[in-house]
């Protein structure tokens, strides 16, 4: 048991140890093992419980890091995963999938030549031992409601509003149109950064708390939106974005130019022993290719990583900036470097080349110029730097946008800003059309899981609040 916190002074940063680059490039397993116990307590212990925690602060969730910590360090762990999962609804998977060094260990006071705390490990290590000890339940409300609330989309923000209405005691819906739940943290994440088991159990669990997931549904076609808004209470769309952003550029529909998400759903529905022809025949399979994926955000690094395990000959990253401006994480990026990806900085592609298949990128050298009205560096090219990248798979992870959600679900009344992300009142998160709420990305666009799990939960207590205001209201007509 630790004696006292802020052991930064004498303890160094330590995060559980990772496997070797040439093991991990042989399988999907999760690259690190867990904490144990004591290497767990003392790096918790490192942490200063400053007044003004700013891990906390810039934390979406605003989850209570130094008390779990300090928990953590005194050996509280049941404790600690109260506390963990009082804010969080799903911490074991925020701990692996979140990028701290860009959000709580990244704002951490003690970062500068102390190295910051290793919050996100230590946050995967309380909540994993409360699974193996049994502290973690289903979803159990004090009493039963009648109303109902419909939940458009199983991913993380429709997961976690589900959760927090039926501890409410609602009777509460989840569709969506894909065969399992997770969304983009089933079929998008590969298993080296999430496995899918660790989602899985968590649609174990809500199942037996009560929650009603109708799976293989095609809002719109299945049944229309019109219909659900009868059938239920309110409605929360989680739908994310799908639709995959594009560049017009010569030889784009030549074979073997490939979407990110197509390319990474196919091998995650491999992984989880689905049959995938796609994969089988070789068209979304890297196995002895020369792989470029063209982008610097973490799908780009999440495919770079895939072809790796998948046994490409080679695989290539072509980036239009350097590396101090990869929009993903650094340790995503030291990850992919380690395990042998090639990195092409500052190059911006051209065409793609190829008669019958693709052979190649042509792309042109970048360098970085002034500043936008953002601050952003512009990206200008270098007149006569061509080169060609040889390339038998090209793999383009440009992006997200949102799916025309208005025409999918037929209804022309349910409103979209200019970047066809849903309109809502920010206060209330409810759409143009009463009693029909939305979150996570197909109001913020492409973001991260954290966002999606805070929007559920905030919208979940607007829901309630909307349920028990319409009820008042029909009491009061009576």
């Amino acid at each position: 048991m630790a004696e006292k916190m802020l052991q930064f002074v004498r303890l160094q940063q330590q995060t559980p140890e990772k496997r070797e680059a040439a093991a991990r490039r042989q399988d999907f397993a999760e690259i690190y093992a867990s904490f144990d116990p004591t290497k767990a307590s003392a790096q918790a212990s490192r942490c200063s419980q400053c007044g003004v925690p700013f891990c906390q602060v810039h934390c979406p969730l605003n989850n209570n890091i130094p008390d779990w910590l300090k928990l953590t360090a005194e050996g509280r762990m049941e404790e600690a995963y109260e506390v963990a999962s009082a804010t969080n609804t799903f911490p074991e998977i925020c701990g692996r999938v979140c990028p701290q060094d860009r959000l709580c260990e990244g704002n951490c006071v003690i970062e500068k030549g102390f190295h910051s705390v290793t919050i996100g490990s230590v946050e995967r290590y309380i909540v994993d031992t409360a699974w193996q000890n049994g502290w973690v339940k289903p979803p159990a409300p004090r009493q039963e409601l009648a109303a109902s609330v419909g939940i458009i989309g199983a991913g993380p923000a429709g997961l976690a509003a589900a959760e927090r209405l039926r501890a409410r005691g609602y009777q509460v819906h989840v569709y969506d149109r894909y065969d399992r739940v997770g969304g983009l943290m089933i079929y998008g994440i590969p298993n080296f950064k999430l496995e899918k088991e660790v989602v899985l159990r968590r649609w174990k669990q809500f199942e037996a708390g009560g929650i009603h997931f109708h799976m293989n549904v095609d809002i719109g076609n299945d049944i229309t939106l019109a219909a659900l808004r009868e059938k239920h209470a309110a409605l929360f769309i989680a739908t994310g974005v799908y639709k995959a952003r594009d560049i017009a550029l010569p030889g784009n529909d030549l074979p073997g130019v490939v979407k990110a998400l197509d390319y990474l759903t196919t091998s995650n529905r491999h992984g989880l022993g689905d049959s995938v022809p796609a994969f089988d025949d070789g068209s979304l399979n890297a196995r002895g290719k020369h792989v470029v994926v063209i982008g610097g955000g973490d799908t780009a690094m999440d495919c770079v990583r895939t072809a790796v395990r998948q046994g490409a000959a080679s695989v290539s990253c072509l980036y239009r900036r350097d590396k101090a401006n990869m929009p993903g994480s650094m340790r995503e990026v030291y990850n992919a470097e380690e395990e042998g990806v090639r990195f092409v900085w500052l190059a911006a592609p051209e065409a793609f080349e190829g008669k019958e298949h693709v052979t190649g990128v042509r792309a042109m050298r970048m360098h970085l110029g002034l500043p936008d009205a953002t601050g952003r560096q512009q990206v200008e090219e270098i007149e006569g730097s061509s080169f060609v990248q040889k390339a038998d798979l090209v793999i383009k992870a440009l992006g997200f946008d949102p799916e025309d959600l208005p025409t999918m679900f037929n209804e022309p009344a349910l409103a979209v800003t200019r970047w066809g992300t849903l309109k809502v009142d920010h206060r209330t998160q409810m759409t143009a059309l009463p009693g029909v709420f939305a979150g996570g990305d197909i109001v913020r666009g492409a973001s991260l899981v954290v966002w999606g799990i805070r929007d559920g939960r905030d919208a979940a207590e607007q829901i309630h609040q909307y349920i028990g205001a319409q009820q008042a209201l029909s009491t009061a007509a009576e």
